[in-house]
């Protein structure tokens, strides 16, 4: 067999760094509950307005804080014949991320601690222009070189030209942290000690695709092999 006058070689490349995440995420969802549409509808807004008011007391450790969704939903006697509305049940789901993370822990109890609040999260992330995303990539270029070389050398030839490089292969997908879920029915009257978090280190990971040109290698057949060398057919 007659090597092509341009051979080609493709490898893989992977680049994993690890670092201090950049964000720390949490949910806050508020509820009010009651018989009455417009006084479940005011408690909501009371509560909302709590809730934001605590959230941005913390001035620039706060990096965004959002409203996700409302919801105002009548529910209905069970059994009944009628739509006889038994109760008003209305949530409000909050987003909040932080930059620093000396605050988290207490800004969670604190939240935790108003009437019929929910939190989600911490969820640690890092930010898309992270220094880090640049590293594993850099990490996976090296990589992919590395391999083909390594290869080329096995062939007894260098490499000679880079024909493509592709990265359009979906990421592995991060899995979220552990999710610390509270929920008090009743407002505490004290404040409750801050919760002790530890940010969770993240993982930049960079994939890569890279194809190359090689110089022509010189392959030697098996009548030309040295003798005592074994053949293909003989292995």
């Amino acid at each position: 067999m007659t090597t092509p006058p341009t051979p080609h070689i493709t490898v893989r490349g992977e680049g994993h760094v690890e670092t201090a995440p950049d964000l720390a995420r949490i949910d806050i969802t508020l509820t009010a509950r009651g018989t009455d549409r417009h006084t479940t509808l005011t408690d909501l807004t009371q509560r909302n307005t709590t809730a934001l008011n605590l959230i941005r007391s913390y001035g620039s450790a706060i990096d965004t804080l959002e409203t996700s969704t409302l919801t105002l939903t009548p529910e209905l006697t069970p059994h009944s014949r009628n739509e006889h509305i038994h109760t008003h049940h209305g949530t409000v789901h909050l987003t909040t991320t932080l930059t620093d993370f000396a605050p988290l822990g207490e800004l969670i109890t604190r939240l935790a601690a108003l009437d019929l609040t929910r939190i989600d999260g911490p969820w640690w992330t890092l930010r898309p222009t992270s220094p880090a995303h640049t590293q594993a990539r850099r990490q996976a270029v090296e990589d992919a070189v590395h391999r083909a070389r390594d290869y080329a050398h096995a062939l007894g030839t260098e490499l000679d030209a880079l024909l493509q490089l592709d990265d359009t292969a979906p990421d592995h997908p991060l899995f979220p942290s552990p999710t610390l879920r509270t929920a008090h029915a009743t407002e505490s009257t004290q404040t409750p000690p801050p919760l002790d978090l530890q940010p969770q280190r993240q993982t930049a990971t960079a994939h890569i695709t890279a194809r190359f040109t090689l110089h022509p290698p010189t392959l030697r057949s098996a009548e030309h092999q040295p003798p005592g060398h074994p053949t293909t057919a003989n292995r």
